[in-house]
């Protein structure tokens, strides 16, 4: 099983790079995200995952371990395939797929193309334990209760903050203090927005 290549990049696309080594140019496809981290650089070593399968051979490669973690975990879950995986980590990031497994966030998943209500709520079912558990207890506890946090993100998008901002100051706010009524975080993250 090969675990990365490094070598020379003689092409690099949004969705796939060809890498030089020792005479030998793999195709590897990727995805935005790694695109975004490579763009620009010759040399370079990327982490890989292969699909073997009876009619392909096909390379994933990846700007670092976290992402290649979140593609792995993806692909271990029922009707999601390397290619889904990949769609996933070119809408979102590796950290955003993490979080709104974790705070089972439905509608961001459903936002990725091909990606359905029911995939959704597969992929945070199957995967929610998992993820919580290498981001560490505390994390876990930080997204616990769902219910008041998505009610004061849904006040607070109402009076026209942006949601990724308010996304951000609120789980911050959750990290903080968990114990906190739904009208204490809207105060608290007014006051920070």
């Amino acid at each position: 099983m090969i675990d990365y290549i490094k070598g020379n990049m003689t092409q690099i696309t949004p969705t796939f790079l060809t890498i030089e080594t020792g005479g030998i140019g793999y195709s590897v496809n990727i995805s935005l995200t790694t695109f975004a981290k490579l763009e620009g650089k010759n040399d370079y070593k990327i982490l890989i995952h292969e699909v073997i399968r009876e009619d392909s051979h096909q390379l994933f490669g990846f700007a670092d371990k976290e992402e290649r973690d979140i593609f792995r975990s993806l692909i271990s879950v029922t009707g999601i395939g390397a290619a889904t995986a990949r769609m996933m980590l070119s809408s979102l990031s590796p950290t955003e797929i993490e979080k709104a497994i974790i705070g089972s966030d439905v509608n961001l998943l459903k936002s990725v193309k091909g990606i359905g209500l029911k995939s959704a709520q597969r992929i945070i079912v199957d995967l929610k334990d998992k993820l919580g558990k290498q981001a560490g207890t505390g994390e876990i506890f930080a997204f616990a209760d769902n219910t008041r946090r998505e009610e004061a993100l849904s006040a607070l998008v109402m009076l026209g903050f942006a949601k990724s901002a308010v996304l951000k100051v609120l789980d911050k706010i959750i990290r903080e203090e968990k114990n906190l009524t739904v009208e204490d975080l809207i105060k608290r993250a007014l006051k920070n927005l």
